[in-house]
């Protein structure tokens, strides 16, 4: 019986070491990904901004605040399409920043469509890929980080530029309880296209491009990183625009038309935390705790097999028989 017993107990002491390694090296990579339908926004706020006032001879006017919408909404039917050309799992995600100054009116609107891959987080090039309505190709990531983050420089696609700059690993930190890779980057004044939508009515990049005038931008961007999900839980941009030249300006040389620290509000802040907090537990299971344990059960079970079968092979003891006394 103890036999029997020391083999089940080493069946299942070889069945959880081999677990640990599979679950760790196998399904983690394909079981973690990113959801199709996922929906998600975000509110930032640049206070005390400088922006530019169309309507008064288009002067640069320090305003209170500059609220920057951002949404990401998650197109099944688009990513469902692409899968299956691509032969992977995809994620479309159709997002919109929405610009608006103090009085609540438009400033900017810039809609995009991002097609990665749903494990990796590489760009995935098909049909839709754009910023703004024109096609892009992306190198890098946007938005999000893979999944186990390294202490190492990405190229982060600028939608902007509409193109890709690294964005450098600057160390780790704490970030609210929460241990975070800090990356930052640094887009250099480059020239950009005007919004396809701009907040005056009847101006339109065309009729701008005939009077020669051009839109330049840079911006340093900041993002801390919770590595294990690879979702930012906070991000930052000093963030710089100006018209240069052409008859627009009425002779000047150049004009701002936005500039501010624009940072994520404190309500989306502390949801954006929770929120990692509860993922993070979740890659930690499939990552760390589970192939972890799996293997020191593995050990225990195969310790209590071997303590068992030595304990069968042991000789019994024999009982000596004392000789009955002889009678006459």
């Amino acid at each position: 019986m103890r036999r029997k017993t020391s083999l089940v107990l080493l069946a299942l002491a070889v069945f959880f070491a081999a677990l640990s390694p599979l679950l760790r090296w196998y399904a983690f990579p394909r079981l973690a990904k990113i959801p199709a339908n996922q929906y998600q926004d975000m509110v930032l706020e640049a206070k005390d901004a400088t922006l530019i006032d169309y309507n008064d001879g288009m002067k640069a006017k320090k305003v209170p605040k500059v609220t920057i919408v951002q949404t990401l909404k998650g197109n099944v039917e688009a990513s469902k399409e692409i899968e299956k050309t691509a032969g992977k799992d995809v994620v479309v995600w159709d997002g919109l920043s929405y610009v608006v100054g103090p009085d609540g009116k438009m400033v900017s609107k810039i809609p995009e469509r991002y097609i990665f891959d749903a494990h990796t987080q590489d760009p995935v090039h098909a049909t839709g890929e754009s910023v703004d309505g024109d096609p892009v190709k992306r190198v890098g990531i946007e938005f999000k980080w893979p999944f186990l983050t390294e202490k190492r420089d990405y190229q982060y696609f600028d939608a902007q530029a509409r193109t890709s700059a690294p964005i450098h690993y600057r160390g780790t930190q704490n970030f609210r309880g929460v241990d975070v890779y800090y990356f930052e980057q640094t887009i250099p004044w480059t020239k950009v296209p005007f919004p396809k939508t701009m907040p005056v009515q009847g101006i339109t990049p065309a009729s701008l491009a005939k009077t020669g005038t051009t839109r330049w931008y840079t911006t340093v961007r900041k993002f801390w990183v919770e590595p294990l999900t690879g979702a930012p839980v906070y991000g930052e941009e000093l963030h710089k625009e100006e018209l240069r030249g052409g008859t627009l300006l009425g002779g000047r040389d150049k004009v701002t038309v936005f500039a501010g620290d624009v940072k994520m509000r404190e309500d989306y802040i502390r949801h954006t935390v929770d929120l990692v907090k509860s993922n993070r537990t979740l890659v930690l299971l499939m990552t760390s705790y589970l192939p972890w344990g799996f293997l020191i059960l593995g050990l225990l079970l195969l310790a209590l097999s071997l303590w068992l079968e030595a304990r069968g092979r042991r000789p019994a003891a024999t009982k000596v028989e004392e000789p009955e006394p002889v009678t006459a």
